[in-house]
């Protein structure tokens, strides 16, 4: 399982970090894909915390400067590769509040994978924004990435 989420983060992070590449060299990133990409990296540190019982410091769809992306990118990836490497088991199950203070339990097995499937779900809404505002967006499958 260490392997899997290990080869699912590399492409996590690979495909975040084209797209911050991408939105770096255009003169205005449209607004909607700020707010998508600001909120991929806000659940993905939330999710980390919530998983390592560390102090949340973002809100969920708190705007990200552009010029910060590249940095939080980086440390939500480190923290995630740290919970699958000292992770004692992934079926472990956590209790958790959610962003309206709800409690629930998940494994750890399934917050990770919701990382992964949460930022593909809003890098394909990023990609509609960059279409609907004549920008070419990236091919981020992973049949390509794995090419």
């Amino acid at each position: 399982m260490k392997a899997f989420f290990n080869q699912l983060f590399d492409y996590n992070f690979y495909c975040n970090k084209k797209l911050i590449e991408e939105c770096q060299k255009l003169e205005n990133v449209p607004d909607r894909t700020t707010e998508l990409f600001s909120h991929i990296l806000n659940a993905h540190h939330i999710w980390n915390a919530r998983i390592l019982g560390k102090k949340i410091e973002y809100d969920v769809f708190q705007l990200q400067a552009l010029k910060d992306w590249g940095d939080i990118h980086y440390e939500n990836q480190r923290s995630s590769f740290e919970i699958i490497t000292n992770v004692d088991s992934f079926e472990k199950r956590l209790d958790y509040e959610n962003t309206q203070g709800r409690l629930f339990t998940n494994t750890i097995q399934d917050m990770l994978f919701h990382i992964i499937n949460h930022s593909t779900h809003h890098r394909a809404q990023i990609s509609v924004d960059f279409r609907n505002n004549a920008i070419e967006p990236l091919v981020l499958d992973y049949a390509f990435y794995k090419r």
